[in-house]
């Protein structure tokens, strides 16, 4: 279904962002994500430069490699354009996600190492969607673990809805499915 017809507007800037995932030989997962800022005209940045319609402003690219725990074991990073000197400044910082988890609280993990002036918006805005690319890459690789828990892509939309028959048909076994009640601590007895 198209967007409805918009008012009479002008060409002001194009943002394209990709992501592809890959199965490595090693037993390893690559994503790939790339952002290209450009404008449909010629402008200039006050003390940078101009640059040409179409030229790109921002061009990054980042390959995020991690394991079946979905652990990253490494990350790298390419600056092919950027507005600014200090831009590539941003880069070193981003090895700080080495190690952690493409997983729950995802945003915040990357906020918490390269929030701020620590890192790039541009490097972190293609980090924050790079971890559902990881998951759409890992469809069908995802296996039941031997603790009985869910895979992890299930609540976490509504197509996935514990309560809904999408789960219902393909994941029987979680079809309302929730998870155990905190255990309470045992009592230590009076002191």
């Amino acid at each position: 279904m198209p967007l409805p017809d918009p008012a009479p507007r002008k060409a002001m800037h194009t943002r394209r962002v990709t992501y592809q995932g890959f199965k490595r030989e090693d037993g390893l997962w690559d994503i790939e994500g790339e952002l290209h800022d450009s404008k449909p005209f010629d402008f200039h940045i006050k003390g940078e430069r101009e640059w040409k319609g179409g030229e790109p402003v921002h061009h990054m690219r980042i390959r995020v490699t991690f394991d079946d725990a979905m652990v990253i074991r490494a990350i790298d990073v390419a600056m092919d354009a950027f507005p600014h000197q200090p831009c590539p400044q941003a880069l070193p910082p981003m090895q700080r996600m080495v190690g952690e988890v493409l997983g729950k609280g995802w945003r915040h993990t990357i906020q918490r190492h390269l929030g701020g002036i620590e890192g790039c918006t541009h490097l972190r805005e293609l980090l924050f969607n790079l971890a559902t690319a990881a998951m759409q890459t890992r469809v069908g690789s995802f296996s039941l673990g031997s603790d009985g828990r869910p895979p992890p892509h299930l609540g976490q939309c509504r197509s996935w809805d514990f309560d809904g028959p999408v789960v219902e048909k393909v994941y029987p076994m979680f079809f309302r499915w929730r998870p155990p009640a905190p255990r309470e601590p045992a009592d230590q007895g009076a002191i």
